[in-house]
């Protein structure tokens, strides 16, 4: 009986869990940039550069999903009064072999959705690692 019941537990969650995410290795990352905001002689131009802004933003989210985020705290007590408080995030890593599944305009800014494989990238920077090339050999007339 008990065995059971926990088989049912067991399939309940299950069913609560969408199949394609349990059977899934990847992330998925959005980033948005306002256009106005944007510096430019023209509209063109500050939507190119809301383009660019937005997929920045998104590979800022996938590295925070795949490396986390630092976060620094800082408080000031001086007389044991509670002074200036601040706090910082950064995030700081490599996201190899993203793509870029959508990148549109949605009023006043710009979107872009970047998925990554998490297999695609481990075997990217298995292979990818900084490599120098070599130089052409310098042909002398001598």
């Amino acid at each position: 009986m008990r065995f059971l019941f926990a088989a049912l537990v067991a399939l309940v969650m299950m069913g609560c869990t969408p199949i394609t995410a349990m059977n899934q290795n990847t992330l998925t990352a959005v980033g948005y940039a306002s256009i106005s905001e944007q510096t430019g002689r023209n509209e063109e131009e500050k939507q190119v550069r809301a383009m660019r802004a937005s997929k920045i933003d998104a590979y800022r989210e996938l590295a925070e999903q795949v490396y986390g985020l630092r976060v620094s705290a800082r408080a000031d007590l001086q007389d044991q009064r509670l002074g200036v408080e601040s706090t910082t995030g950064a995030v700081d890593g490599v996201i190899r072999g993203a793509e870029v599944v959508r990148s549109y305009k949605v009023g006043d800014s710009y979107v872009t959705e970047l998925l990554l494989d998490i297999d695609k990238m481990d075997r990217l920077r298995d292979y990818g690692e900084i490599r120098r090339v070599p130089e052409k050999k310098r042909q002398s007339l001598f």
